[in-house]
């Protein structure tokens, strides 16, 4: 299982609130968020893979564990771009998305999850994981 979170947010003058969005204005983010994930995740590409992550969550990672994990996970690297979304659980300053995901070389299905907030204006991800 590969899991990446952060809790801590940073305020702007401008306060925003990812819940103050409809779920539609949500998923229509979340989504391309959640391609762009399994696509760099199968590509290996981590560069790529970490650019929308907050800087809470990227100062919180142990990058030589996750960059071991994310080379060496047959499941990571072999993610289904076929996903179902499940829903979004709102809670404080942040929106969790639900995926049912699937793997090209593994049976059966695994629980995609990723945390969105904002942070410095913009809407970032302050969780992913896959289990």
């Amino acid at each position: 299982m590969l899991t990446m979170t952060t809790e801590a947010t940073e305020q702007t003058d401008e306060f925003k609130n990812i819940l103050d969005h409809t779920d539609e204005e949500i998923t229509e983010i979340a989504h391309p968020m959640w391609d762009e994930l399994i696509k760099y995740s199968n590509e290996g590409k981590y560069g790529l893979f970490i650019k929308n992550f907050s800087r809470d969550l990227l100062h919180g990672l142990n990058e030589i564990e996750v960059g071991k994990q994310f080379a060496k996970s047959e499941l990571t690297r072999n993610l289904s771009s076929d996903y179902d979304f499940l829903g979004l659980i709102r809670r404080g300053q942040h929106v969790t998305c639900l995926y049912r995901v699937r793997s090209t070389k593994k049976q059966g299905e695994w629980l995609g999850r990723m945390v969105l907030g904002y942070e410095r204006g913009e809407i970032k991800i302050f969780a992913a994981s896959i289990f």
